[in-house]
């Protein structure tokens, strides 16, 4: 691992400060669907990418590209911010690129519980919850954590009427599925497969999009 790898596994998930601890819930326009890049999209840090998008409102859009395995796994992770993980199916999970933005700071995607309760939570109506705070870490390593989680380095961010203009310019195709279908791609298929799988739901070929309309 580079240098530069070990100070981002370092730095993620430090405890916020207390004006950031609470909990809030996002605005639902696009907010629980998928985006996927469209065959031309150029930015290197968006091709072939899949983004759960966590925050839509009028001022802008934030999510997290969920398809993009770092070479920084849990168990790194964990050492370099001091917590003990001995849950052997969890040392070698993956932490991922989320986005390009704050790439030093650490976001958990994971499935919603109302038993289990965090100090910066992002609750997304319908769909999931993504926790920026160290406590939801400190769960997982106790074994009394989120079952089903993701981790990423980063967000993906658009300003006021940017991601709207993206779809319209075909860079970017919504994908709006149900709530089984959303976990079973994050949970349940292997991050290289999860473009395919999205798309799948579409009903169309991958070799079809560059001509597609992105929706919103």
């Amino acid at each position: 691992m580079t240098t530069a790898k070990k100070d981002q596994a370092s730095k993620a998930l430090d405890p916020v400060s207390s004006k950031d601890s609470l909990i809030s819930y996002s605005a639902d326009h696009l907010a629980n669907q998928f985006l996927i890049a469209m065959p031309g999209m150029v930015d290197s840090n968006f091709a072939g990418s899949v983004i759960y998008l966590f925050e839509h409102t009028q001022k802008g859009a934030m999510g997290l590209v969920v398809n993009r395995p770092t070479e920084v796994n849990l168990g790194t992770l964990f050492d370099k911010i001091e917590l003990k993980l001995e849950i052997a199916p969890l040392l070698e999970q993956p932490v991922y690129f989320g986005g390009p933005v704050q790439i030093e700071r650490g976001f958990v995607l994971h499935e919603s519980n109302p038993q289990l309760s965090y100090s910066s939570s992002l609750i997304i109506p319908g769909g999931l919850t993504m926790t920026t705070s160290k406590d939801v870490l400190e769960a997982v390593a106790l074994g009394n954590g989120p079952r089903k989680f993701l981790m990423t380095l980063g967000y993906a961010g658009w300003g006021a009427g940017q991601l709207e203009e993206e779809i319209t310019l075909n860079g970017w195709m919504n994908v709006p599925l149900s709530h089984e279908q959303m976990m079973d791609i994050l949970f349940s298929t292997p991050s290289s497969q999860r473009y395919e799988k999205t798309i799948s739901h579409l009903g169309f070929d991958l070799s079809h999009l560059s001509g597609e309309a992105g929706h919103a």
